[in-house]
């Protein structure tokens, strides 16, 4: 095998953004006209001129009496003055032929055109009609009850100027000065180009080692979001030649080329030695010091930008926001995005790499039982990009999203990102921190779950969310999320930890600051492929016993302060097995393991076990319960949980999810 390249020249962040900008283009594109159809957040590439007022007449605002202003001077209801009222009325849509005179009155409806000699409009309520006369219980002034024509816009007046973002609020001041056709900046077209021969389409067959393409899907939307449109071409494996004409057709009919993945330097890494090969200038950043996202590729040719992603997920799209997106943006005619910054509280410790930024993506909660505080009154320096737009009350508690860069999901959930200078290598629990938000505005969830996870939580939560409920789950395990409630960062805790010494599940864990919601009963067992003789026909217990001390047995474990884990080491009892070390965070990772043959046992769930066609060897069943601080234990949104996990519908419903209310 060929000896894999290194990274020769990895660069800050802001130098490889700067060289990457340096060799690009970014004007807007040019402009096109489109119907107003068709308008929606495009952004326009000329300013639009009204060429009517708006109003184009003298128009009421309400329904009543056409007047001369000035003969209602001193009217009240004791004395209310008397017009002449005429026999005509004006209604919308016709233009008034008839003139008002000296004591008269004509009747209008709201939206009418005033008639000449009108300066207001006496509201009906303030009026009596007896015998042919009206009589006004209130005296108006001149323009009451009216709008003047151009009050709103003035023919010749600029209405929306060029770089203007066409939401539905200007498309509706285009319609309202009868504008049907716009000058908007051309959408720049953005190529994306998947590679790897493990990378299959969604909707096909999921084959050993396959991964499917999601990042073509977040990419592909993402450029929509920012004002482009996308060119999928779809997935190209792993040759160069291939890879080579699909480039050359991707800068032949797009404005930005995107590959996804081969941008490491190993053997099998296509798309940077295809890349490599364009000059004007070419890359011109392959490496830049930041986490994740450390392997991007920043290249350019004809003035138009061709970046390869990393292939992970997670790295691919935090990449992409950071040094596409604006390139994509200001080629749509977009402004630079703001966004805006929140203060919060590290909820853990955190370990950085020396000489790399790192981008630390974390979900927000609220820990509503402490004052807002800002890092200098806790005497901490803020960590992060930059200043709070806002004091933020109550204060916030940053929960590192760890889930990798190869997460699907990470990004998705995470609420904003800290940014770790490269000289930090630790980040201490409580530091403060400024979070970036990805979203526009922070909106913080009404239930939040940390905690130990289980199908049936996921069941639970989703019943919140039909009622209305936005909630947020944390997977840290059992015993993460018990410090998390007892800290009061948290409405709720799902745990089931085995007390040892007596073998009962939470309640002996509570501390007086907790309460204890009883969840529900779930089998826990040793879960094998059928047929493998060295579990069929045991007990749970004979199994562990007789392969614990075997080399060639390998077992999947689980995290450290799952409730999982203790029941494990419990029944070890000192012994770590080969495979002891693998330590995946959840059921359906010990089921996956197994039945890939990567382990030939682990302990998990029986409704994990039998919806995976595995063997199960039932172990003990264990309780899974709700904590919650005592300070939060009369929420609105708590009471509404109480009354789901105790609703007989919800039973009913967890039975045939082969669990068991307590």
């Amino acid at each position: 095998m060929t000896e894999q390249e290194q990274f020769l020249n990895v660069l800050e962040r802001d130098e490889a953004e700067r060289r990457f900008r340096a060799a690009l283009e970014l004007a807007p594109l040019g402009g096109e006209t489109v119907t107003l159809d068709f308008a929606l957040e495009r952004v326009l590439a000329a300013d639009i001129i009204s060429p009517v007022d708006v109003p184009s007449f003298d128009r009421s605002n309400v329904d009543g009496y056409a007047v001369v202003a000035g003969d209602t001077d001193g009217a009240t209801e004791e004395r209310p003055c008397c017009l002449r009222l005429s026999d005509e009325a004006i209604s919308t849509g016709v233009a008034a032929r008839f003139t008002v005179g000296q004591g008269e009155a004509i009747s209008i409806a709201t939206g009418g055109m005033l008639p000449r000699g009108a300066d207001a409009v006496v509201m009906v309520e303030h009026t009596e009609v007896r015998g042919g006369k009206l009589l006004i219980s209130k005296s108006v002034t001149p323009g009451s009850g009216m709008t003047f024509t151009g009050a709103d816009i003035t023919a010749g007046e600029t209405v929306l100027r060029r770089g203007d973002l066409l939401t539905s609020r200007e498309t509706g001041v285009l319609a309202a000065v009868g504008v049907v056709q716009v000058q908007v900046w051309r959408k720049p077209i953005v190529a994306i180009i998947s590679t790897g021969d493990e990378i299959i389409a969604p909707g096909e067959p999921m084959r050993p080692a396959m991964v499917y393409d999601s990042n073509a899907q977040i990419l592909a939307d993402a450029v929509r979001e920012l004002g482009g449109e996308p060119l999928r071409l779809g997935i190209v494996r792993d040759d160069t030649d291939v890879l080579r004409v699909k480039l050359r057709q991707a800068l032949d009919s797009a404005d930005v080329v995107l590959l996804s993945g081969g941008t490491s330097k190993g053997t099998g890494d296509l798309s940077y030695r295809v890349v490599a090969e364009l000059r004007d200038p070419g890359i011109v950043a392959h490496g830049v010091a930041l986490k994740p996202g450390k392997p991007i590729c920043l290249a350019a040719t004809q003035g138009k930008a061709v970046v390869i992603l990393p292939g992970f997920p997670t790295s691919a799209i935090f990449t992409f926001h950071e040094f596409v997106a604006p390139v994509i943006r200001a080629l749509a005619g977009r402004a630079v995005e703001q966004r805006s910054s929140v203060q919060a509280r590290l909820a853990v410790k955190v370990n950085s790499e020396i000489g790399r930024t790192e981008y630390l993506l974390v979900g927000l909660v609220s820990a509503a039982s402490e004052p807002a505080a800002s890092p200098q009154a806790q005497g901490l320096p803020p960590l992060g990009f930059a200043r709070p737009t806002k004091a933020v009350a109550p204060a916030l508690i940053a929960f590192p999203m760890g889930k990798g860069s190869g997460s699907v999901t990470t990004f998705s959930r995470a609420d904003g990102f800290v940014t770790i200078d490269r000289h930090h290598e630790i980040v201490d629990a409580g530091s403060a921190v400024n979070v970036r938000l990805l979203g526009r505005e922070l909106q913080l969830a009404d239930l939040v779950v940390i905690g130990s996870h289980c199908v049936g939580l996921d069941f639970l939560l989703g019943l919140m969310q039909e009622r209305g409920f936005r909630t947020k789950f944390l997977a840290v395990g059992s015993t993460a999320g018990l410090e998390a409630a007892n800290r009061g960062e948290c409405d709720l805790a799902g745990i089931h930890l085995m007390d040892p010494a007596t073998g009962e599940y939470n309640r002996s864990f509570l501390t007086p600051d907790l309460e204890l919601i009883p969840g529900y009963g779930r089998l826990q067992g040793v879960v094998f492929r059928p047929g493998d003789k060295r579990f069929e026909g045991s007990t749970a217990r004979e199994a562990i016993a007789s392969v614990k001390h075997h080399p060639k047995c390998v077992m999947v474990n689980r995290n450290q302060g799952s409730g999982t884990r203790v029941l494990i080491d419990r029944l070890l009892e000192g012994n770590k097995p080969t495979g002891y070390a693998v330590q995946p965070r959840n059921h359906n990772a010990v089921a996956a393991a197994v039945l890939q043959g990567r382990a030939d046992w682990g302990v998990t769930l029986e409704t994990i076990a039998r919806s995976s066609g595995l063997g199960f060897l039932p172990l003990q069943e264990e309780h899974f319960d709700f904590v919650v601080p005592k300070s939060r234990a009369n929420a609105g949104t708590i009471i509404e949980f109480r009354q789901i996990i105790t609703a007989q519908a919800v039973r009913i419903r967890l039975q045939e999810l082969r669990f068991r209310l307590r």
